[in-house]
């Protein structure tokens, strides 16, 4: 089968036909070349307006860089004519329907390189398809642009809001904004920084009649993030995430631990507590045996952290209850234990819960209607990306890789995909 056929059956553009094809060996690369040539009788399309007029000249032969075959890479030849355009009243360069603007890839190929960058590292996929890096950072931000300005964001209902740490200095956070609802869970918005004017900034873009429709929304404890979620979307039922207050007990025992250590080391007894940070931050079907052997040893033992992992072992009872008002007299009953319990960093923890209580029991009211966990899902899967690059130095591109990876962005219907 000759290439052009091929070509004609993946690739045919309106207005144009292919030419003489021919092999090409360039410092030891073997290329194929492809011509290009307008129809005959046809004119060319003005790049400012989109309409038709009289050609006025034509430019130099420009290469255009289409997806590899076989590992060969493809490039289209084409010399683009000038319109003398009388909408514009100018002079313009034609529009051609493989490539957009003074890119020298083809749209296709931008394509083919965006979809293999949310599987690859960018670098891996500049490598995989002997290409710059630059072509791959383009075709993803082109993709990305595409898919923002085509997405739909109608009949949101549950949002998820928290934030990652992308870098180690300076203004380090990203606040991000997911939508959770059952049937779709997507990256809807990237901030900078986690201060009240960036989510006020995700609530005015994303609109009042929107902001109006919202059911859920789950955030952490963060002070800013309640407030402006009270102000923005007060009709919605304000969630806390389990996995945060859980996060705040685990830093609570791990606090006790050390102190402990230090306590015990000081008073030169028996260093007890070594290697138990995991087994004790663990839950206890999660261990391992050699974990769950070295539990069993200290929980044996009349230790205050031992005492500060119980208290969090007993509150996982708490998201046992069906009915938040069960649930809430557990609460209070915990509360009320801890605060007996002389151990600081559990006391201010249940001091949190008493001050977040109607929120953390609107856990019970949104469960069994929505995703619980898939905030803490995606954010797992944002932090994959950052870490998958190695990091970022530039905001623009780990939005672009976030947004790439986890925005389920819609893409332009092609005549053919390309397997990958």
């Amino acid at each position: 089968m000759l290439i052009k056929s091929i070509l004609n059956r993946i690739q045919l553009h309106h207005g144009f036909v292919y030419g003489a094809t021919r092999w090409v060996e360039k410092s030891a690369h073997l290329l194929l070349e492809i011509d290009i040539r307008p129809r005959k009788g046809s004119q060319p399309i003005c790049s400012g307006c989109g309409h038709p007029g009289p050609g006025y000249d034509t430019l130099t032969v420009r290469r255009f860089e289409f997806v590899p075959l076989w590992g060969i890479a493809v490039f289209f030849l084409y010399a683009m004519r000038r319109v003398d355009c009388s909408w514009c009243l100018k002079v313009k360069v034609e529009r051609v329907p493989w490539a957009e603007g003074k890119n020298h890839l083809t749209t296709t190929y931008a394509w083919f390189l965006a979809k293999w960058a949310k599987r690859l590292s960018w670098k891996e996929v500049a490598v995989s398809f002997q290409t710059p890096w630059d072509n791959v950072f383009r075709s993803v931000k082109m993709a990305v642009a595409w898919g923002l300005a085509h997405r739909n964001l109608d009949n949101i209902t549950a949002i998820g809001i928290d934030e990652i740490c992308w870098r180690k200095v300076g203004s380090k956070f990203l606040t991000l904004v997911y939508q959770i609802d059952n049937g779709s869970k997507r990256l809807l918005w990237i901030g900078k920084d986690r201060t009240k004017a960036t989510l006020k900034s995700f609530f005015v873009e994303f609109g009042p009649v929107r902001s109006a429709l919202l059911r859920f929304v789950f955030t952490d404890m963060w002070k800013p993030y309640l407030l402006v979620v009270a102000e923005m979307a007060g009709q919605a039922l304000n969630v806390l995430d389990r996995f945060h207050i859980m996060s705040h007990m685990n830093k609570a025992i791990d606090k006790v631990r050390a102190t402990e250590v230090r306590t015990l080391k000081a008073k030169g007894q028996k260093a007890v507590l070594t290697s138990s940070r995991w087994c004790l931050l663990k839950r206890p079907e999660n261990c391992t045996e050699k974990q769950t052997i070295k539990l069993q040893e200290l929980v044996a033992l009349n230790l205050k952290t031992v005492r500060a992992y119980l208290l969090k072992e007993d509150f996982q009872r708490f998201w046992n209850y069906k009915s938040a008002g069960w649930a809430a007299k557990f609460l209070d009953d915990w509360c009320k234990r801890t605060m007996r319990s002389r151990i600081d960093p559990m006391k201010k923890i249940a001091r949190m819960l008493r001050t977040h209580r109607g929120l953390i029991l609107n856990w019970f009211r949104a469960k069994n209607l929505i995703a619980l966990g898939a905030v803490e899902g995606l954010n797992n899967k944002a932090k994959v990306t950052t870490k998958k690059a190695y990091g970022f130095k530039s905001l623009e591109v780990v939005k672009l890789a976030l947004y790439h990876t986890l925005g389920k962005l819609p893409e332009p219907e092609s005549t053919h995909r390309f397997c990958g």
